[in-house]
């Protein structure tokens, strides 16, 4: 087996959580399996998730911990997301810290635009692995709403600074899982990692 250099990012604001679960048994499991692993708590961070009104032309500066953040994404070549799903998206801190640490020069580069204007992604050569929990159920997740979650992440997020392919986790009934659930994701969750996947 190849081994990777795998970033893990618990992206759940809270200090316990399944996300944190699910990141710490990704994290162990990888490193048992040979795998270099950095893992990151968002609560753990100190940093303004607001990017404020300077814009690209007049960046605020970059915290030490967002510094550290952007490193991890550029040393990586693998990067596992565990987040939760709240209210069909991500949770505000965690979109605070995307928009803090994906920036020009670092994930993307606005003087090569490709033919429709769109500028040349910087983390090329990267795959992902999202972790999702949730209450809605896969299926009505697709079917009502078009995946826009997942769509966001994959497409919008990692795939335009060259994050490709993003594969998920899905895992439903998080608020109330039935007895032995929680196990039965830990168990899938470990499995994903002792491959680097």
């Amino acid at each position: 087996m190849v081994t990777k250099r795998i970033t893990v990012l618990n992206g759940h604001p809270g200090q316990t959580s399944l996300s944190r679960e699910f990141a710490e048994t990704y994290a162990t499991a990888a490193r048992q399996a040979g795998h270099e692993v950095r893992l990151i708590h968002l609560p753990d961070l100190d940093f303004d998730m607001d990017y404020g009104k300077g814009g690209y032309k007049d960046p605020k500066p970059l915290e030490p911990d967002i510094e550290a953040v952007m490193e991890a994404f550029e040393w990586a070549e693998h990067i596992v997301l565990a987040t939760p799903m709240w209210w069909g998206s991500m949770p505000a801190r965690l979109k605070g810290l995307m928009d803090r640490i994906l920036l020009p020069g670092r994930t993307f580069d606005t003087r090569n635009p490709n033919m429709f204007g769109l500028p040349a992604p910087m983390l090329t050569g990267r795959t992902a692995r999202v972790i999702v929990t949730s209450d809605s159920p896969r299926l009505y997740l697709r079917f009502a709403h078009g995946d826009a979650m997942l769509r966001q992440i994959r497409g919008q997020i990692f795939g335009f600074i060259g994050i490709k392919p993003t594969r998920f986790t899905y895992f439903y009934g998080a608020s109330h899982p039935k007895e032995g659930q929680v196990a039965r994701w830990t168990e899938t969750v470990r499995d994903i990692a002792s491959q680097g996947a």
